[in-house]
């Protein structure tokens, strides 16, 4: 990761405030200020009075780009600090954002320098949570951080890992690197889906033949998982209803499912509220009618399974959306801009994301995807083979675009 690392590009000539608060992870966030600088911010450090007793304000005024910061009162060459820091910053970055320091911003709470200066900023905030692992999943940090989530901060992290005192868990400080390029990522996309409810569904349902076995698909959710973490990078409030057990962005809320009936209940019930909905999932057109009580013995010979068919989500969807973006997903293997704009069509979709699983680096199990995206008013777009999580960023671009222009309808 260099100055010159064109992911960072968003970074230079902006004017970055570096909040430290006071965990044992204090030590890396001099780490993130050399490399924000480096990348060409301008950096303004705050250290909480419990942020000093792990590292220095010195350390971080020598790499810096202007002097740390200590304190609301006592420097008569700046009166008012944090309006000066809030007004003028592009971003805030908090790192480590300990359990007492996402709890005070969540309710308003302005008695130090770092939090008076959160409070007077429009810029985007940066949260980078670094605390043992019974507090990041203690009730009231999880409600904190869906509230923060909502009012369009994103955060980033935190890892699972070794933390002090010999535990181990989630709640470690992610890497410099990855704040960093957080960092610029909220930059670059200017935390354009704030405020936005987003449904995404991803992975393969699995329909049980016996208590063993079961008719399924190839679906990874690697896909969907992609999109899930890039709109909650870029401010959405995203509820994830998967089939899979990837990882996904902290803030966003995950709903496991197994089955399509599952998952068209899971969408279906929280649909009215919100503004998009991407099904990314492979969902099963077809179920077994009758679900075997016991494991289907090879000895009693091949069983004759009849299917059903499942719910169909997407056209459901289509039926019930006032104000909603709706994207679905085509994967095809032939005729692929056909049959994709014939489902577009007879689902009521807006947006459909078409790709050719049989193509090389495309489609299921892998980390690269090809697509066409096609609209409601007719248009194609033929995009590149490019990584899951680039595709996810040309997909929410659209949705940003539908959104606003339904705002406008409205307005």
């Amino acid at each position: 990761m260099t100055d010159l690392d064109p992911n960072l590009a968003a970074l230079k000539g902006r004017r970055v405030v570096l909040g430290v608060s006071g965990g044992i992870a204090a030590y890396k966030a001099v780490e993130v200020c050399r490399l924000l600088v480096d990348a060409g911010a301008h950096v303004s450090p705050i250290l909480t009075d419990d942020a000093q007793r792990f590292i220095g304000a010195l350390t971080f005024t020598a790499l810096a780009s202007e002097p740390a910061k200590t304190s609301l009162f006592g420097d008569p060459t700046d009166p008012i600090p944090h309006t000066r820091l809030g007004q003028g910053a592009h971003l805030v970055i908090v790192a480590p954002a300990t359990a007492k320091l996402i709890g005070k911003v969540t309710a308003g709470i302005s008695d130090d320098l770092l939090t008076a200066t959160l409070l007077a900023t429009t810029a985007p905030v940066l949260l980078a949570p670094a605390m043992h692992t019974e507090m990041w999943e203690h009730p009231a940090v999880v409600d904190n951080v869906k509230t923060l989530t909502e009012r369009g901060v994103t955060f980033v992290g935190p890892d699972a890992g070794h933390l002090a005192g010999g535990d181990e868990g989630p709640g470690r400080l992610t890497t410099p690197e990855a704040i960093v390029r957080a960092a610029a990522e909220v930059l670059a996309r200017g935390h354009d889906l704030a405020g936005t409810r987003v449904i995404v569904t991803a992975g393969g349902t699995r329909e049980p033949i016996d208590p063993v076995r079961f008719v399924g698909n190839r679906s990874s959710g690697k896909m969907g998982h992609a999109i899930a973490d890039a709109a909650a990078r870029r401010g959405a409030a995203v509820t994830l209803i998967t089939t899979s057990a990837l990882a996904a962005e902290s803030s966003v809320e995950i709903v496991s499912v197994t089955t399509a009936e599952e998952m068209y209940d899971a969408v279906v019930s929280r649909f009215a509220e919100q503004d998009a909905v991407v099904m990314a999932a492979a969902v099963a057109d077809f179920r077994p009618k009758v679900i075997a009580g016991q494991k289907i013995k090879k000895h009693d010979g091949p069983p004759e399974i009849v299917l059903e068919p499942t719910p169909d989500i997407l056209a459901t969807l289509g039926e019930r959306k006032e104000h909603q973006v709706l994207v679905g997903f085509a994967a095809e293997t032939e005729h692929v801009r056909d049959h994709a704009a014939a489902k577009l069509a007879a689902k009521k979709v807006d947006l459909m994301v078409a790709n050719d699983v049989s193509a090389p680096g495309s489609g299921f199990e892998v980390d690269t995807n090809q697509a066409v995206l096609l609209d409601s008013n007719g248009r194609a777009e033929e995009l590149p083979l490019q990584s899951k999580t680039d595709l996810a960023d040309a997909v929410l671009d659209r949705v940003r675009k539908a959104l606003a222009h339904r705002g406008e309808e409205r307005s």
